[in-house]
């Protein structure tokens, strides 16, 4: 028997993301999976919090992709910083990405990164959502151009890296929920999982 091969579940698991982040977190869990981009605008509403704004969007994202695999399991997520009232997402460039990390130079940043599981067949909706406080250091403009360069994260809420360099940028985390600021939270997701009927901590499948 392998001790690595993934474990299954009766219920297909798609994860409603393309993220490299979210595929290797939600990989940690050894349970087969795929994953499917779903088709939902992220523009704030008006007035929406950071925790509004990721809430509703994990739940879109899951709900979008449930309608075309009903009888699935779908996971959606969404991450949003907040900066004193500042919503801040992924930069997308360089410059943007510069206009954050000066911004959050020396603040205290909140990262609201919400998860949905669903399945439209048994009508499961779960949602949760996990905080993580994000202490940034007082950052130097070539701290912040050596860093950018370095890892290019333009595609990451708030431009900090934190399982990469971006861990230099930083003075503290807290959260109870660690992997949230990479873009998933396990420990919610495995206890939605659970849930759900997807098995974790099966004995694993022997391969072929």
């Amino acid at each position: 028997m392998s001790s690595h091969a993934p474990t299954r579940s009766i219920r297909p698991l798609v994860l409603a993301s393309t993220s490299a982040y979210r595929r290797e977190l939600l990989q940690r869990l050894r349970v087969d999976f795929t994953t499917q981009a779903p088709d939902v605008d992220e523009t704030p509403l008006p007035h929406e919090a950071a925790s509004q704004v990721a809430r509703r969007l994990a739940l879109a994202k899951a709900m979008c992709v449930a309608r075309r695999h009903p009888g699935a399991v779908v996971i959606g997520s969404d991450q949003v910083a907040d900066l004193h009232g500042q919503l801040l997402g992924k930069p997308g460039n360089h410059d943007r990405a510069v206009a954050q990390l000066s911004a959050m130079s020396g603040q205290t940043v909140v990262f609201h990164t919400a998860v949905a599981v669903v399945c439209l067949d048994t009508g499961l909706v779960q949602e949760d959502t996990a905080v993580v406080s994000v202490q940034f250091r007082t950052l130097e403009p070539a701290d912040i151009e050596n860093y950018l360069l370095a890892e290019t994260p333009y595609d990451c809420a708030g431009s900090a890296k934190s399982e990469g360099l971006g861990v230099v940028l930083l003075e503290r985390i807290l959260s109870d929920d660690p992997t949230a600021l990479v873009g998933l939270p396990l420990i919610r997701t495995s206890h939605m999982l659970r849930q759900a009927g997807i098995e974790l901590l099966a004995p694993a499948l022997a391969q072929p």
